[in-house]
């Protein structure tokens, strides 16, 4: 419903653009700001008042401008792009990002909100790998040699061939390394062998991870032992992820034997009997998982427990009425 513009509102915008072309933008904001008080639904007044804001630095007014123009009309593209560049000027990049897909909502192929999106990403993930850098430095003045080097690889993984993280890589590896090389001749040739396995594991190689856990375990006589409840616990996932469920099961089983609440092996137990169609003990482990305090299971595992028991449920039901 297209109504007519109210002649005297528009009269004071056009002051306001004469303002605004002149320089004057805060006497242009007070002719904006009397356009809005005649009539607050018409976008355009409150997109040159963010407008004259913008161009006086003033970006948390610019702000509530431009979301007073999204709320005049949410089909404006203009506004969305007003709001992002305050928010980009205040730094506020995570909402930036938000408004910007909000326009590109509405105008899918708007250059401006596209081209203000791929910046303000890049800026996100310099920021990111700032930080990173930053906390990596702390780990290592900190002596936490290990963590400063997870550190600098998680952000490396973000910024490949970043100087900053080139420079400090070059203190930390070496020192690295060293650490690893000493901590490795102190382990036993059983946890020797299960840090083998999980480098394969690592790489995707799960039939030469599994080879690594199985040797580790013939070497490793307590099977309730710590090393063993995680050769089996790592094996039972190599195993699932080549679908050999038997194995899962198997593995998952022995690891439950010495810690039955163990969140990781019953889940994935679960998992195991639900693609063998053992879906009654699959259910079980379900329930027993959820029956956990929620903080333990952790919000993932819970979710996807309550999905698989819907199903199972469903699945039980129906085997019950054949």
């Amino acid at each position: 419903k297209k109504t007519m513009p109210n002649a005297q509102a528009e009269a004071l915008k056009a002051e306001g653009n004469g303002f605004f072309k002149s320089g004057n933008y805060s006497s242009a904001i007070e002719k904006y700001r009397a356009a809005t008080d005649i009539d607050p639904n018409v976008p355009a007044y409150w997109s040159n008042m963010a407008a004259s804001y913008e161009k006086l630095g003033d970006w948390a007014n610019s702000a509530d401008a431009a979301q007073s123009c999204i709320k005049a009309d949410n089909k404006f593209v203009k506004g969305y792009f007003r709001l992002a560049t305050a928010q980009k000027a205040m730094n506020d990049l995570g909402n930036c990002i938000k408004t910007l897909e909000s326009g590109l909502g509405v105008d899918s192929s708007n250059n401006d909100l596209k081209k203000m999106k791929k910046d303000v990403t890049e800026l996100q993930r310099a920021e990111q790998v700032s930080q990173l850098v930053g906390k990596a430095e702390e780990q290592l003045k900190g002596g936490d040699i290990g963590g400063s080097f997870k550190t600098l690889e998680l952000a490396s993984r973000q910024d490949a061939g970043n100087p900053d993280i080139e420079r400090l890589m070059g203190i930390v590896r070496p020192k690295y390394e060293a650490a690893e090389k000493a901590r490795k001749s102190g382990l036993s040739s059983n946890a020797l062998l299960k840090e083998k396995g999980d480098e394969q594991y690592k790489a995707a190689n799960f039939e030469g991870a599994i080879a690594f856990y199985s040797q580790c375990l013939d070497e490793t006589p307590d099977k309730t032992s710590t090393l063993a409840v995680k050769a089996l616990s790592n094996r039972a996932a190599c195993y699932k992820q080549i679908s050999n469920f038997d194995g899962t099961i198997e593995d998952c089983s022995m690891v439950l034997e010495a810690e039955p609440n163990n969140v990781k092996a019953l889940v994935r137990r679960a998992q195991a009997f639900e693609a063998v169609e053992r879906y009654k003990f699959a259910l079980q482990d379900v329930r027993q998982v959820l029956a956990l305090p929620r903080a333990e299971v952790g919000e993932a595992n819970f979710n996807l427990c309550n999905g698989m028991q819907h199903r199972l449920r469903r699945v039980v039901d129906q085997l019950k009425k054949m």
